[in-house]
């Protein structure tokens, strides 16, 4: 009896699918009930767990009655109504036409994307593209059976849903919180869940600083295309009227992204300040890649006063690049400013100019590798002063073959030798020659004995004993240093031919190098790292500062560790010391990352260095973190410390409320540093976010449980 029914009512459905929707092909009902049968006055009933799809639309009921002179479908409630994966319709009653797209349903209550819910006492359907519904109440928050409010919610007489364009329209809307009227809107046009990108306000902030009072900031976003967007954001306050913009594009072979401001405020009468950061990147033909950036201010102190960004030296370049498997070639062209009191930007280098390129062949007569660089590289100063307006340019080759052979009892030996051309131009520097060229041989020999074993718990040990000689020849050119100023001595170049960050300067003579490595790994999840080195020379080399550890005969020894837990713990620990435990350099990284939150913290000492511009010993304490408190609040902190000065650099604080629809955060900001310029300042924040009228966000929510 239910299979005949069943095709009973295809049929019947049929035609007038065909008549509904005239152009398009028929688009058969099916229906599924735990009974059909056709009544007296000819009308067909099914009833009982009744299941009709039509297209994309599932609709669930008890009964369904269908009358074939009217083609009307009158539907007994509970009603569930899912059209396609992001619309499903509640209601206790509806009288729907054979399409299940046109007609009204009593009580019903729209839910989209699984978050927005647009309840009314009448809602009306208009074919696949609008919905009304009428004396509406739309909110994302969970609304209990327990008379109480939730807790916002947007009272409307009329509400429309326009599917295909993804809108919600609204008429003589209020917002209300608890039920308390806010505000009141004649006409309102929100984008529902499903929208990623729609032209229009986004959540307003509210901001407090020391050097602005209260302000608010109102974003508006423009959806110029798919592939383009402006951000305009108003800031105004009773010391500043500012405007943000940002703007983004995609390419099909790249992106580009600016961010600007312009501002007229009272920190500077009768100015107009402003800024300017943009970036961008493209793949060009034959695998090249460029990508550029652009820093720009028109002040020095603009960018802090705002907060936009906490630099001090602003740098725009353009890079090409390309990296293939036995080559590599980069050209970079940069521009740098320099923001800080101490420092004049027509006396240190503002354009920066580097050409970098190599080449390995692998040649089967000899072995190993061949390897071929050239490395170019030019800086200038504005000043035309002697000495102090100095600009240098250089080009810097080197070829030279490396092997590797393991030997018998499984000594692991490594050799390079090669030979290196640097030729100098130095200009505007009455003190040293403008030409200076030099050759030199270069060959080192290194030697591993890598060893392992296996303890009783399963966990393997590794030993490596490491040592190396390395040798070049000829003298240090006499040139000044202009680009190894600051020299940093690791684990990661304690068997470097070189230790200086720029080819401008080498080691000479004769430089020894030993040390050993030495790694754990536990079958719980357990690591640890450490490494311990020391480098010797036959010859003092004066460019290397006290603060490097590489100065004198013998450098500082070096240690450097790390260890890492499977529960999320990581420290990481280098430091150089001399025989009398005299600490140069210490650093101390550490972070803990948990399901509830995550805590990273560094500490650093530096002894003072007059050679590196630093007259007095730094120490300082880095923390930053978050933690989830409960199912609704999370902090976040961070805070820098100078233990030298005994006080705080800067400090924040951000505390966020968040439930299934809505999102409050609130943070507060301290920076205690001054400058000539800069005045210590505390900056205060304010946003609430309502979810509901945007894409789902990939994170975590809570929602509140009805008692």
């Amino acid at each position: 009896m239910m299979l005949r029914g069943l095709l009973i009512l295809v049929l019947a459905l049929v035609p007038c699918l065909a008549t509904a929707q005239q152009g398009e092909p028929p688009r058969p009902a099916t229906l599924i009930a735990d009974e059909i049968f056709i009544a007296a006055d000819r009308e067909l009933v099914a009833r009982g767990n009744v299941e009709a799809l039509q297209g994309q639309t599932r609709l669930r009921a008890e009964e369904i009655r269908y009358d074939r002179v009217t083609g009307a479908l009158t539907i007994v409630g509970p009603i569930r109504i899912q059209d396609g994966d992001s619309i499903t319709v509640l209601a206790s009653a509806a009288e729907l036409d054979a399409t299940l797209q046109t007609g009204l349903l009593s009580g019903a209550r729209m839910v989209i994307n699984q978050q927005l819910q647009l309840a009314s006492a009448q809602m009306e359907r208009v074919s696949e593209r609008y919905s009304q519904l009428y004396r509406s109440a739309v909110t994302s928050c969970d609304v209990c059976d327990d008379g109480k409010p939730p807790l916002w919610q947007i009272r409307a007489r009329r509400v429309i849903h326009d599917r295909q364009e993804r809108q919600i329209y609204f008429e003589d809307a209020q917002f209300r919180i608890r039920n308390v009227p806010v505000f009141y809107f004649p006409r309102l046009r929100l984008p529902d869940p499903t929208v990623e990108r729609a032209t229009g306000f986004l959540i307003p902030s509210l901001v407090s600083t020391s050097e602005f009072g209260l302000g608010i900031k109102v974003p508006y976003f423009i959806a110029i295309g798919d592939d383009r967007d402006l951000t305009v954001t108003p800031y105004y306050s009773s010391s500043t009227r500012t405007v943000e913009m940002r703007y983004r594009q995609a390419f099909v072979n790249g992106d580009i992204e600016f961010d600007w401001a312009i501002s007229r405020d009272d920190e500077r009468p009768g100015e107009t300040r402003g800024y300017l950061f943009g970036n961008g990147s493209f793949d060009l033909q034959n695998d090249f890649k460029l990508r550029f950036d652009v820093e720009l201010t028109s002040d020095d102190d603009y960018l802090q006063d705002y907060s936009f960004s906490g630099k001090d030296r602003l740098d725009s370049q353009i890079t090409i690049s390309r990296a293939r498997k036995d080559e590599y070639t980069a050209g970079s062209l940069i521009g740098y400013k320099s923001l800080r009191d101490n420092e004049q930007n027509s006396t240190i280098p503002t354009i920066v100019g580097d050409i970098f390129y190599q080449r390995r062949f692998f040649p089967a007569a000899s072995g190993g590798e061949l390897r071929f660089t050239v490395n170019g590289h030019n800086h200038i100063r504005y000043s035309d002063r002697d000495i102090v307006g100095r600009d240098v340019s250089r080009v810097n080759t080197e070829a030279e073959w490396l092997r590797g052979w393991t030997l018998p009892g499984g000594l692991r030996a490594e050799t390079r030798l090669g030979v290196a051309a640097d030729i100098f131009n130095i200009t505007q520097d009455s003190s040293t020659n403008q030409n200076q060229s030099q050759i030199s041989p270069f060959s080192t020999v290194a030697l591993r004995y890598p060893m392992t074993r296996v303890e009783d718990s399963g966990a393997t040990q590794f030993l490596e004993p490491i040592a190396q000689l390395a040798w070049t020849g000829s003298t240090q050119l006499d040139i000044p240093n202009e680009e190894s100023t600051l020299v940093d001595f690791d684990d990661g170049n304690l068997l470097a031919l070189s230790r200086f960050p720029s080819p401008d300067r080498r080691e000479r003579g004769g430089v020894g190098a030993f040390g050993v490595n030495w790694s754990r790994f536990a079958l719980s999840g357990w690591e640890s790292a450490l490494t311990m080195g020391q480098v010797i020379r036959n010859d003092e080399d004066e460019n290397f500062t006290e603060a490097s550890g590489l100065s004198g005969l013998r450098s500082d020894y070096l240690v450097a560790g790390q260890i890492k837990t499977l529960n999320g713990w990581a420290v990481t620990a280098r430091t150089l010391f001399d025989d009398s435990f005299s600490f140069s350099k210490a650093e101390v990284r550490g972070s803990f990352d948990h399901r509830l939150g995550d805590l990273s913290g560094s500490y650093l000492w530096l002894t003072r260095d007059a050679q590196e511009s630093r007259f007095i010993n730094t120490s300082e304490l880095f923390l930053d973190g978050s933690y989830i408190v409960d199912r609704n609040w999370r902090a976040t902190a961070d805070w820098r410390y100078d233990l030298i000065a005994d006080r705080a650099s800067n400090a924040g604080l951000s505390l966020t409320y968040f439930n299934e629809c809505v999102e409050v955060d609130f943070s507060v900001r301290r920076r205690y540093t001054s400058s000539t310029s800069i005045e210590p300042s505390t900056s205060f924040g304010l946003s609430i976010g309502l979810s509901g009228f945007s894409a789902k966000r990939g994170t975590d929510t809570y929602a509140k449980t009805c008692g």
